[in-house]
């Protein structure tokens, strides 16, 4: 006989059985937890959807059209998305030309662009500006730990400084699935944290947003990475039972935004994070889409 979970520690693959449970209630005629967090979710920002094909295999949202779906389903009216294909492609280039336009073909509007830029490229200074001048994306994307390298090289303190003195938002992934899953070839160790609030506290106007870093980055070190500048994080990997609310007792409200992670993750996950903790209804609102406005309104 299996053992029940822990309410107070939840991991993913236990939470994701309760968002299961939670989904099939609907079907002997009660409302799900999902449906219940829409009713609320009005002008919904999801601020970390991927487009395109996770390289490991197939997921069930990978086509635009299908992912834009569930999102209208679900109140979303607006999602930031990056692209699978900037993890491993080395033409920058065309991943982004190709993610903009997938953008501006789906969605009416609901798909907001953040391209991808590998500062370890010769050219990623021409990715940077394609980015703004050509695509007029209003943020970027990095992932240092594909990447390969650190938060502490002086490339990455660079392009951190000069997407801010082209006004645009960096959101920085930490990781994009748990070790567990990963393909025993591509084992992808996180960023090591420790040198970013020096390099936030260097970078005057910068405007950053930490993706999936709820598993590597709690505690004092994320306490000190907030206030060390204009440093926001998503709820996409949180995973104990009222983790939204723990959060809030460490982060101010107004740097928490939602990201559900999709396809890689499920949707419905990041709306259960928002139904089963005890948030009220000013809280709801700021994480839904008041503080994910705020950050997209700011100028450097």
């Amino acid at each position: 006989m299996s053992q029940k979970p822990s309410t107070d520690s939840l991991d993913r693959r236990d939470f994701l059985k309760v968002v299961a449970v939670a989904a099939g209630a609907a079907s002997l005629g009660r409302a799900s937890v999902a449906e219940s967090a829409d009713a609320t979710a009005s002008g919904l920002t999801d601020t970390n959807v991927c487009l395109s094909r996770w390289p490991l295999r197939r997921l069930a949202l990978d086509d635009t059209a299908a992912l834009v779906a569930k999102l209208r389903a679900h109140g979303v009216t607006q999602a930031w998305a990056g692209s699978f294909d900037g993890l491993l492609h080395r033409d920058i280039a065309t991943v982004n030309a190709r993610l903009a336009d997938e953008c501006r073909r789906h969605g009416d509007g609901l798909l907001v662009p953040f391209g991808s830029v590998n500062p370890r490229f010769a050219d990623w200074e021409d990715d940077l500006r394609r980015c703004a001048e050509e695509h007029h994306m209003p943020g970027i994307r990095l992932h240092p730990a594909y990447h390969g390298y650190k938060l502490d090289d002086p490339a990455f303190a660079k392009l951190l400084r000069l997407a801010t003195e082209r006004s645009l938002v960096v959101q920085l992934v930490f990781v994009m699935e748990d070790r567990r899953m990963m393909h025993p070839l591509l084992q992808v160790e996180p960023p090591v944290v420790k040198p970013l609030a020096d390099v936030v506290r260097k970078t005057p106007g910068l405007r950053l947003e930490l993706l999936n870093s709820s598993t590597v980055l709690r505690g004092q070190p994320l306490l000190d990475l907030v206030k060390a500048g204009d440093v926001h994080v998503d709820i996409a990997m949180l995973e104990s039972v009222g983790g939204v609310a723990s959060m809030l007792e460490k982060v101010p409200l107004n740097r928490v935004l939602f990201g559900s992670h999709a396809p890689l993750f499920y949707f419905e996950s990041a709306l259960l994070k928002l139904k089963e903790s005890p948030l009220n209804e000013e809280q709801l609102q700021a994480i839904r889409c008041n503080n994910a406005r705020r950050l997209l309104a700011k100028k450097s």
